[in-house]
C-alpha cells in the first residue's frame, strides 16, 4: 500500500523537550475533538482523521509517521481492525491503541499487538496508555 511509517514525527518543544506525535482516528467529531484536546493538554502533538482511509492517506503523505496511533473500533468503511491489519503489513512496530464500547471486538485484534481500551475511557486512562505505549 505504500504507507510510509518509520521514524517518529517527534518534534521539539520551545524548552527543547521532545513532543510525541499521536494520530487520532474517530468518525465521531465530538469524541475526536475531546480526545484531541485531552492529548494536546497532556503535551502531545495530535493529528486526526475521521476514517481509516483518511488515516492511511495521512500516513502515506507523512514521513516520518506518528509515534502512537489511537483509533476507534467502529469507523465508516474499514473498521479499526481492518485498518490495523493494513498498518501491520507495512509497519509492525508502531504502537496502536484501540478504543471501543464493544467488548467482543477485542478478539478481532488478536495477534495485532494493540492495546484495547473499553469505553468509557477517562482522559487520565487515555493519557496513561499513550505514555505507556511510548515506553514499550
Amino acid at each position: 500500500m505504500g504507507v510510509r511509517v518509520g521514524e517518529s514525527t517527534t518534534t521539539r518543544a520551545s524548552d527543547g523537550s521532545f513532543v510525541p506525535a499521536v494520530l487520532l482516528i474517530d468518525d465521531n467529531l465530538t469524541q475526536l475533538r475531546m480526545r484531541e484536546a485531552v492529548l494536546r493538554d497532556a503535551g502531545f502533538s495530535v493529528s486526526s482523521a475521521g476514517t481509516a482511509e483518511q488515516a492511511l492517506t495521512f500516513l502515506r503523505s507523512t514521513a516520518p509517521g506518528p509515534d502512537v496511533i489511537v483509533t476507534d473500533h467502529v469507523l465508516p468503511g474499514a473498521s479499526g481492525s481492518t485498518f490495523v491489519r493494513v498498518l501491520r503489513n507495512v509497519c509492525s512496530q508502531i504502537p496502536v491503541i484501540v478504543i471501543s464500547g464493544m467488548a467482543e471486538a477485542e478478539s478481532e485484534y488478536e495477534g495485532l499487538l494493540v492495546t484495547f481500551l473499553r469505553k468509557p475511557c477517562s482522559p487520565d486512562c487515555l493519557i496513561r496508555e499513550v505514555w505507556a505505549s511510548l515506553r514499550n
